[in-house]
């Protein structure tokens, strides 16, 4: 299967195309319950469910998968999709490596002092696993915590799994939930070395493959958006 290329297509029409044990790294964000429909409908639950059952078989072994989720609200009730997701990875095989939140800078729907619930800033970044994870480059930016207690300690630690970054709607591509580019940089870096194949099966506006390049590693994206795939700003990606 060509390698360095996005499909504009169903993510597992792509799938149906690679062998097993394929993919060393996917990093994506589905169109979770009905926070995106003003470009996409919401995934299904019969459609996520073959997604990730697909991820489960293309996966290498050793390969990992960061799944990046929230849950909408719906008749005043958090969906709990993620969870569901979650589970049924496991259901599938995978292993729930980690479970580490991505917290915004701003809510994705603001909430006024007469309304009944918190701000919500935390989207879910699942860390699944097909058996024990192969490349685990940690992160270590965290400075000594207690320098009165450890005040000969000056090499900084591994992060804690709470990552934070600013977000921004893309205005070139108008794709209303782009990942920071950090957050992709920092999830390739983690789970995979330079040479690897990343896959994104909700590319959107190109982030995941543009920072892969950069990092010298492969890709494989799907977009099943056409006017997504026309405006991604990807420079001779395809």
């Amino acid at each position: 299967m060509q390698m360095n290329i996005i499909y504009n297509e169903n993510c597992l029409e792509t799938m149906k195309r690679m062998p097993e044990n394929f993919i060393d790294l996917t990093i994506t964000s589905p169109p979770y319950d009905d926070l995106r429909k003003e470009k996409y409908e919401g995934v299904s639950e019969k459609d996520w469910k073959k997604i990730i059952k697909e991820l489960y078989r293309v996966t290498k072994d050793g390969g990992v998968v960061v799944w990046v989720v929230a849950d909408a609200i719906i008749n005043d009730s958090e969906t709990g999709t993620s969870f569901k997701q979650a589970l049924y990875a496991i259901d599938v095989g995978f292993n729930l490596h980690d479970t580490m939140f991505y917290k915004k800078n701003s809510p994705a729907y603001p909430v006024s002092k007469t309304g009944n619930r918190y701000n919500q800033l935390i989207e879910y970044m699942f860390i699944w696993s097909k058996g024990k994870p192969k490349t685990a480059n940690l992160i270590c930016d965290r400075k000594n915590l207690y320098p009165k207690r450890f005040p000969n300690t000056t090499e900084k630690g591994p992060r804690f799994n709470v990552w934070e970054y600013t977000t921004s709607k893309n205005v070139k591509t108008g794709h209303p939930a782009v990942f920071p580019e950090e957050l992709v940089q920092d999830h390739i870096r983690t789970w995979s070395t330079k040479g690897d194949l990343i896959y994104d099966p909700f590319m959107g506006s190109g982030t995941t493959a543009r920072v892969a390049k950069v990092l010298d590693r492969n890709y494989i994206g799907s977009e099943i958006s056409k006017e997504f795939f026309d405006k991604m700003v990807i420079d001779n990606f395809n």
